[in-house]
């Protein structure tokens, strides 16, 4: 079974050399990707940037036109932290429309990967915390519209809580948010997830571990779920600059082979996007991103055959690009 990675150029844009926030991990990731040969038939699908109609479907139309239009309000701009100009519009919108393409190719080959995704703290009203879109939230909502899933598991393991997504999906029973993160960690008002594990400092790979293997069973028995998306942050780790669960490399590996394997043992397709990781040292950030990548590769080859429900879904892909024959347009 082959892994389909998905990756678009925009998704480094330009930031001062100061910023908080590491852009250049997401080339990084992509060339490292490459020199690993991870890639099969040589090449990256590339998506199309998310249209304005994709992106309304998880947030208020207000403010996606403020993002499209580069017409953020200030408080809103500090809120999410990058200066809002065309480049980062698009850069939200090509990651956006990347996790929408990750989701159908995970239906249809069982297990998909982004090079980017996971904004899980930008909720319905506007962006925050380095999150201008939620992808996830955006990409589920899509494929709804579209029929081609009706309900959707999220496992959010980035060191912190899935706020933005919690947001969205409140009140949704066809879509169940899981968040497991450092109790102590941004954001400090964090908005309920149908469940919440939150973690203490210093929580370390064993005890980590128990949690996440005591609660998958659980999760995946809820419902029939047509698709699960999995959040790989990589900030647990214990050298991270925003973590605080001192998770290892070790650690981190068997987290992401524990919940793709116990997934797709499960006969469900998982889409995978990137998350947080923060570093000055941008190497070892993408060399740390690209563990997701490892895994998934190493998982679907390790398949016999792909997930049932990409045999019932018809997904054609012209240039690179997700289209179908009714809401997703040319």
């Amino acid at each position: 079974m082959m892994l389909p990675i998905v990756y678009h150029p925009a998704y480094c844009a330009d930031l001062p050399a100061n910023h908080r926030f590491p852009m250049d991990k997401f080339r990084a990731v992509a060339d490292l990707i490459r020199k690993e040969n991870l890639l099969d038939e040589g090449s990256f699908f590339r998506p199309r940037p998310a249209p304005f109609e994709w992106v309304a479907l998880a947030h208020d139309p207000v403010y996606v036109d403020q993002v499209f239009n580069a017409d953020v309000p200030e408080k809103i701009v500090r809120e999410i932290g990058f200066p809002m100009r065309e480049d980062i519009s698009l850069r939200a919108r090509c990651a956006t429309g990347g996790t929408v393409l990750t989701g159908y190719l995970a239906l249809e080959h069982g297990i998909a990967c982004n090079t980017a995704g996971g904004s899980h703290h930008a909720r319905w009203r506007h962006g925050a915390g380095f999150c201008v879109f939620n992808d996830v939230a955006v990409a589920i909502r899509v494929m709804q519209a579209d029929g081609a899933i009706r309900k959707a598991l999220v496992i959010d393991l980035d060191v912190h809580q899935g706020d933005g997504t919690a947001d969205i999906f409140q009140g949704d029973g066809d879509v169940f948010t899981f968040s497991m993160h450092s109790a102590k960690n941004y954001p400090v008002r964090k908005v309920p997830s149908h469940l919440d594990i939150g973690l203490p400092d210093l929580t370390g790979d064993e005890a980590y571990l128990k949690h996440l293997e005591q609660v998958l069973p659980e999760l995946l028995g809820k419902e029939n779920w047509n698709l699960v998306f999995y959040n790989a942050g990589v900030d647990p780790y214990v050298d991270d600059r925003l973590g605080r669960l001192a998770l290892t490399r070790e650690g981190l590996r068997r987290r992401d082979r524990t919940v793709i394997e116990t997934v797709r043992n499960a006969g469900l397709p998982l889409a995978g996007v990137l998350g947080g990781g923060y570093s000055t040292d941008i190497e070892e950030l993408a060399d740390r991103h690209v563990t997701l990548h490892r895994t998934a590769r190493a998982v679907a080859m390790d398949a016999s055959s792909s997930v049932s429900a990409g045999e019932r879904l018809s997904v054609r892909l012209k240039d690179r690009m997700v289209v179908s024959d009714d809401y997703l347009g040319n």
